[in-house]
């Protein structure tokens, strides 16, 4: 099954295998917001996904333990 691109481009796969990513809805119009939720939008977040989702859209992406 082929990798989905478009979503392996919005993840970082750290080195333990968590999956980290920005929140979404935070790329603009945030000239009105306050300050704390500008910032609140660059920060990342954590995803949990199964086992099988995680081989249907990021494919060999995961990590290997060696």
């Amino acid at each position: 099954m082929k990798t989905n691109k478009s979503f392996t481009k919005r993840l970082k796969i750290t080195r333990n295998g968590k999956l980290i990513a920005r929140k979404p809805g935070q790329n603009h119009f945030n000239a009105k917001e306050s300050r704390r939720v500008q910032m609140a939008g660059n920060r990342t977040q954590q995803y949990s996904v199964t086992s099988k989702v995680s081989q249907r859209y990021i494919g060999t992406a995961s990590p290997s333990k060696n």
